[in-house]
């Protein structure tokens, strides 16, 4: 079986790094959610956590994009 080159392994520690982001954001996100009610937080500031946490998500949709195209262009 062959050994996996080093831009194999960069794509999957890449993954690796956006399924981290990805976990992390959503507990972070849900957190935020129940500090919100818990401590009655304003509108507005729960409103910036779910701002925060769509950032987190499209970040991880851009990278996981340009890994699914990286790991097409190696294949052809």
């Amino acid at each position: 079986m062959a050994e996996p080159g080093d831009k194999d392994k960069a794509l999957a520690r890449q993954a690796r790094q956006v399924a981290v982001v990805i976990v992390a954001t959503l507990v972070l996100w849900l957190g935020a959610q129940y500090a919100g009610a818990a401590l009655g937080l304003t509108p507005r500031v729960v409103l910036l956590f779910d701002f925060l946490a769509l950032a987190g998500f499209l970040w991880a949709i851009i990278v996981t994009y340009q890994i699914w195209r990286k790991r097409r262009d190696n294949e052809g």
